[in-house]
């Protein structure tokens, strides 16, 4: 049961960087190409972590996979944020 789950909880996250990844492609908005990267980051980490059968997540090196994808998050946020409006006076 807990490998089923945790192919569906990969199979979301890849469907979520799909998602992030055609609205990237309508826009051209950097962020929305950062929220599909670090999902598949997460997507990678959940699989890796159910595959190799990870006790201690925290404790592996695959835990790594997941922060980076959160700082991938902060640092597209941020961007977004200090992006100065184009067109306006």
């Amino acid at each position: 049961m807990i490998e089923f789950l945790a192919g569906a909880v990969t199979l979301a996250y890849l469907i979520a960087a799909g998602f992030f990844l055609r609205y990237w492609r309508k826009t051209g908005v950097r962020l929305f190409l950062a929220f599909a990267a670090a999902f598949i980051l997460f997507a990678l980490n959940q699989f890796l972590s159910a595959a190799l059968v990870v006790i201690s997540e925290p404790n592996s090196l695959i835990y790594v996979l997941r922060v980076l994808g959160f700082v991938m998050i902060i640092a597209a946020v941020i961007d977004k944020n200090l992006q100065r409006p184009t067109g306006a006076s």
